[in-house]
């Protein structure tokens, strides 16, 4: 067999396995795979720098014991020991649910808005400008006018009150009705951004079907609680879990509107404000960062039994 014999017989032979060279197909489709990862590798550094290392951070302090000059000794589970025997942090969840549940009060006023906003024929732009006004505006400033309008000796609350002969109270110094008034900015808070989502989910629900329900007779009210709710319902679901977390990490208005050294302070502090207080005032960082973990398992509890639940009442059709 001469040496042409050979070269001609090699290329025509097929390649031992494990040595087949890549085909066009297999070389495109590695292609394609590394523009994606180079494409979506900002993105993934970015999560791991400012979510996942910042997590497994605050989980190795949670597991430890922070000494008077910053030095930490392994403590195991105790932060979360005393966590669960502190009354001090009970308390402070027990505000939070109080101001989150509150503040689901919220959803059906957004929902009544959104619908009235839908059905004007002019004009509806500007009124979802007037109530997204709070979602652009700082916190603090908003904090600093709703404490001058709860304010007990000059506020406009108490000013309208007498009007009626009703006498007003210190709301935000009163322990007993500091944590309601919070909810009540909350509320108007969370209004503008409710209302643009349901008025969103507002807009994907077909004319026709109002039109062959006027057709059969039924008014308003019927067509509201027979279409528009049903159809709502993926919206309003959303709404209520994006309300829980927002509530559930509520801190600034408390800043701003209790402040330190108030009467109220401890009687509505939440518990993103008693991490506050333990972490960066008294300097307990180990405490703090157990705060902030059980703080962030109770959140994906719940939103899990909300995602659990949300298949008996919310409708996709």
């Amino acid at each position: 067999m001469n040496q042409r014999s050979v070269r001609s017989l090699a290329q025509h032979s097929p390649a031992a396995p494990g040595h087949r060279p890549l085909t066009q197909k297999r070389k495109r489709s590695l292609r394609e795979a590394g523009t994606g990862l180079a494409f979506i590798f900002p993105a993934l550094l970015g999560l791991l720098a400012l979510y996942i290392w910042p997590l497994l951070t605050t989980v190795i302090v949670s597991l430890s014991k922070t000494g008077p000059f910053g030095n930490r000794k392994p403590a195991g589970l105790s932060q979360y020991a005393k966590l669960s025997k502190d009354p001090e942090f009970w308390g402070a969840l027990q505000n939070s649910v109080i101001y989150s549940a509150i503040v689901l009060i919220g959803i059906p006023i957004a929902v009544l808005i959104a619908v009235m906003i839908h059905n004007v024929r002019r004009g509806a732009s500007i009124y979802r400008v007037l109530f997204f006004l709070p979602v652009v505006t700082l916190p603090v400033a908003i904090g600093m006018v709703w404490r001058y309008l709860y304010n007990g000796e000059f506020g406009l609350i108490n000013q309208f009150l007498q009007i009626f002969g009703i006498k007003g109270a210190n709301w935000v110094a009163n322990p007993h009705t500091a944590i309601y008034a919070l909810s009540i900015v909350g509320i108007w808070m969370s209004l503008g951004v409710n209302i643009i989502i349901l008025g969103a989910g507002l807009k994907t629900i077909p004319t026709e079907l109002y039109e062959a329900a006027s057709i059969d007779g039924a008014g308003s009210k019927r067509q509201f609680f027979s279409i528009t709710l049903p159809l709502l319902s993926p919206s309003i679901f959303l709404v209520s879990v994006l309300s829980v977390i927002s509530s559930l990490q509520m801190f600034d208005l408390i800043y701003v509107m209790i402040g330190k050294g108030s009467p109220a302070e401890s009687s509505s502090q939440t518990v993103v404000y008693l991490f506050f207080r333990k972490a960066f005032i008294e300097g307990d960082q180990g405490y703090g960062a157990a705060i902030a973990i059980t703080l962030l398992l109770l959140i994906m509890t719940i939103t899990a039994i909300q995602f659990r639940v949300q298949r008996k009442w919310v409708f996709y059709g």
